[in-house]
């Protein structure tokens, strides 16, 4: 059993492990001979990582160690702590996996969230206000709530009723649509009337250069969750 951590430097006595820069990962061939890969960081972070390796024709069991700000993925499948994880596989305990859904988005992939109304605005003023004090921790995305509040209050109502606005979270996938959104995927297409428009998934901030969106399923991934 060999395991692949990307994005942290982690070692485990009994267990083969090696470690590499997330940025490198593109340079790292023969992936599939891992049996599991350790993505360390949060939901963008995860987002890349299996943009890259969902589509391998063996891919490998994925263990999450979420050190994002809020971790959505992690806390849907409720994965236990990276140590509890390693210590059973060491001691050659099986782990329980479970299945998350990945979504196209045109060329990309997300995970649970897309769209261009009050989500995108949060995050681009959250990510302005990355410094000093507030570079690292939960402030800077609850000031920016704060400094939104009134604009959000005037202007959801509208982006619900547009036809160029859109936004999609899963985890609410009991309201299958509501205006422009959207809580459960199958097969979407939007015309946004621009070819430029920058969108938000999963926490990150991405351009498309594309008026028409094609969102759909994707297949899914092997999650461990304890």
């Amino acid at each position: 059993m060999k395991i692949l951590s990307i994005g942290k430097n982690i070692t485990h006595e009994g267990l083969e492990i090696v470690s590499i820069k997330s940025s490198s990962l593109h340079e790292h061939h023969d992936i599939e001979q891992y049996t599991y890969v350790v993505i360390n960081g949060g939901d963008g972070t995860i987002r890349r990582v299996l943009k890259q390796l969902h589509s391998l024709s063996a891919p490998p069991r994925f263990i999450l160690n979420p050190t994002g700000s809020f971790n959505v993925v992690a806390k849907i499948h409720r994965v236990p702590p990276i140590e509890k994880v390693l210590d059973k596989l060491a001691m050659g305990k099986p782990v329980r996996t479970e299945k998350h859904h990945l979504f196209r988005l045109n060329d990309d992939i997300f995970l649970f969230s897309a769209g261009n109304m009050g989500d995108l605005q949060h995050i681009i003023l959250s990510e302005t206000l990355r410094f000093g004090l507030l570079q690292y921790g939960k402030l800077k995305y609850i000031l920016a709530a704060i400094l939104l509040l009134p604009a959000h209050l005037l202007m959801t109502p509208f982006m619900l009723l547009s036809k160029r606005r859109f936004f999609i979270f899963t985890p609410m996938r009991f309201i299958k649509k509501f205006g422009s959104f959207y809580g459960e995927v199958s097969n979407i297409t939007l015309d946004l009337e621009n070819d430029y428009n920058i969108l938000e998934l999963d926490g990150d901030i991405v351009t498309i250069y594309d008026r028409y969106i094609n969102i759909r399923r994707a297949g899914n991934v092997p999650i461990v969750a304890g």
